[in-house]
């Protein structure tokens, strides 16, 4: 059966994705958001039980009866080894890394794959097999050879393999014996100038290096500092460097459930995950990465017009983001359609005006910042502001993305105070009383609206979206009036006291409601696709946060352990999980899911102070 235990190698540039035979299943080039060269991850890629490969789409290297493998990261780093074994005594290690270290005072990041394969003992045979295919699956490329080179040809791409194996062995796949180590280096169409295995063995060095030394700058808590490692090296791969963004995740089209057509273009920025990565950022002391962020969040708030955001930006600002499906690919084992763009784009999301304001507030409180925030840029957020305050009170699709509903939701409305309220905070940091005064009256005026209209008496609770003159106004929605995941974020934003009796009746009525086993669903009710199946991994981490604010903190530690648990074998969580069978679905790997896990795993650590 095929599943997410994949490895994700990238260099902040693009990335790909490796499964447990070190098959490249998927890499986009030559940006995450590009076109998938290798995509059998989408197109019935192979399984682990050794099944027969699909035509196209992938980068393998077989052993010839294989048996068996392990997987594992180089410690601390973002380059994966794994060794395969055959049923008479042979191994072989396959080293895969995307190049990364600086040169000449900047970052050196190609679109580039290298392999080293070695063997470990015995006699083994091996086949190569490089197929890629562009245009989403449409076009197969002209291929043409050089004395020690291969070139994939498109229209407009063209990708060269440099290696010191016999081409005519991978041109025509052809089993060979393993005697020497091999070197592959699959990337742009430029001539390597220098020695093939020299070249690899030295980006291997470097880019080893690099990763350590980025392991050793982070800020980490006592405890699970492995976990911790691991998700800050993924959320800074998920970085695309040359503009800042963080994408949500480096697949499109992975289905949240078994059969669903709940399955997204993922490969974008979403706004409203800004104030949480920041605030991972910020914890973890990566200051450079978190302000290359908020200069790519602070670009699109210069460019937002009259004040107005959508919620979803490509990685270089892209505004359109059009729908379409793909295809010539039949999807995550089958269950289509890919998509490739994300009408969430076109959405109205009344939540994004907070999630800016909150992580441009960083700016203005960080004194270790190059690029800290001033007048200007204040004055740009209130553009911002002003849109929070006349859209607190009306309909949106909410943060879930409703694709055939509108309604007045309470974490938009929770969000629209937050706007108000931290910039009242940055007036008086930057000692403009007059407009402190000003947003502190409009946050004032919000939050006694959300504390009237969102409150359920019968529920003991918060809910999901506000109630009419004379009840809860259900619409279209079987959900309005009800629990909702994202009423545990109101004591993360300062909205209410996490003591307070409303918050604790609250997550009490959202256990009740929305927890299966040790996780969490973001609602049980149906929607423009019937009811979610699966539980959103982000969810239980934001439960997790809440339990450790109420006082429960031991229930909380066990729960992120059960959560740790569920991490797939090179540690890494995808957007869903099955509570029944721990299987992981959804985008993959989740940018929020890990730092839900750090985020988390910085709240509750023991102290350093107490470590010893």
């Amino acid at each position: 059966m095929d599943t997410l235990n994949l490895a994700l190698i990238g260099n902040c540039s693009f990335t790909a994705l490796l499964d447990t035979r070190a098959r490249i299943v998927w890499s986009c080039q030559p940006r995450p958001d590009g076109d998938p060269v290798f995509c059998s991850l989408l197109n019935g890629a192979p399984g682990d039980d050794g099944r027969t490969v699909p035509d196209w789409g992938f980068y393998e290297i077989e052993l010839l009866g294989c048996t068996g493998s392990e997987q594992r990261y180089l410690p601390n780093t973002a380059v994966v080894e794994t060794v395969l074994h055959d049923g008479n005594g042979s191994a072989i290690e396959i080293t895969d890394f995307a190049p990364r270290h600086q040169h000449h005072g900047r970052s050196y990041r190609p679109a580039t794959i290298v392999r080293l394969v070695r063997t470990l003992r015995g006699t083994p045979r091996i086949v190569i097999r490089v197929r890629p295919r562009f245009d989403y699956g449409e076009v197969a490329p002209e291929i043409t050879r050089g004395s020690n080179h291969i070139r994939y040809v498109s229209a407009d791409k063209v990708l060269r393999l440099t290696t010191a194996a016999p081409i005519a062995y991978i041109l025509d796949e052809t089993p060979f014996v393993l005697d020497e180590p091999v070197t592959l280096i699959l990337g742009p169409d430029e001539p390597l100038r220098a020695p093939i295995d020299e070249s690899g063995r030295r980006l291997l060095e470097l880019t080893r290096d690099y990763w350590r030394q980025y392991a050793r700058s982070l800020a980490l808590p006592f405890e699970w500092q492995d976990a911790v490692i691991r998700a800050a090296i993924t959320l800074k791969i998920c970085t695309f460097e040359e503009t800042g963004a963080v994408i949500a995740a480096v697949t499109t089209s992975i289905p949240e459930a078994p059969g669903t057509i709940r399955n997204w273009d993922y490969r974008y920025c979403w706004v409203r995950d800004a104030y949480f990565v920041i605030q991972a950022l910020n914890s973890l002391g990566v200051t450079i990465t978190m302000e290359n962020y908020l200069h790519y969040i602070t670009n699109i708030v210069a460019g937002a017009s009259k004040g107005t955001l959508q919620p979803v930006y490509g990685i270089a600002q892209e505004m359109r983001l059009v729908e379409r499906a793909a295809s010539s690919l039949a999807g995550y084992r089958g269950m289509g359609p890919v998509r490739v763009g994300n009408e969430a784009y076109a959405q109205i999301q009344n939540d994004s005006y907070g999630a800016v304001i909150l992580a441009s507030a960083q700016a203005f409180f960080d004194q270790r910042l190059a690029r800290p925030g001033g007048i200007d840029l204040f004055r740009r957020l209130e553009l911002l502001g002003d849109q929070a305050v006349m859209l607190y009170d009306k309909p949106d699709a909410g943060l879930w993305e409703l694709r055939t509903a509108e309604h007045v939701h309470t974490f938009s409305s929770v969000m629209c105070w937050a706007a108000c309220d931290r910039l009242a905070r940055i007036a008086c940091q930057l000692r403009l009383e007059e407009r402190a005064a000003h947003w502190r009256e409009h946050a004032d005026r919000i939050r006694e609206t959300v504390l009237e209209r969102a409150w359920n008496p019968k529920l003991n609770s918060f809910v999901d979206a506000y109630r009419g003159g004379d009840g809860f106004d259900h619409g279209n929605r079987e959900s309005v009036g009800k629990i909702d995941a994202s009423l545990l974020l109101m004591h993360e934003l300062r909205f209410i006291e996490a003591r307070d009796p409303r918050f604790l009746g609250t997550v009490a009525a959202i256990e009740n409601t929305l927890k299966r086993g040790s996780m969490l669903y973001r609602y049980v009710a149906a929607d423009d696709f019937g009811y979610p199946e699966t539980a959103f991994t982000i969810c239980t981490f934001w439960y997790i946060d809440a339990l450790a604010a109420i006082g429960r903190k031991d229930e909380a530690r066990t729960l992120f352990e059960q959560m740790l648990s569920h991490r797939n074998h090179v540690g890494l969580l995808s957007e869903d999980i099955d509570p029944a069978t721990g299987e992981l679905w959804g985008n993959y790997p989740q940018t929020y899911s890990m730092v839900g896990l750090i985020n988390s795993a910085m709240r509750l650590s023991k102290p350093w102070e107490e470590a010893f």
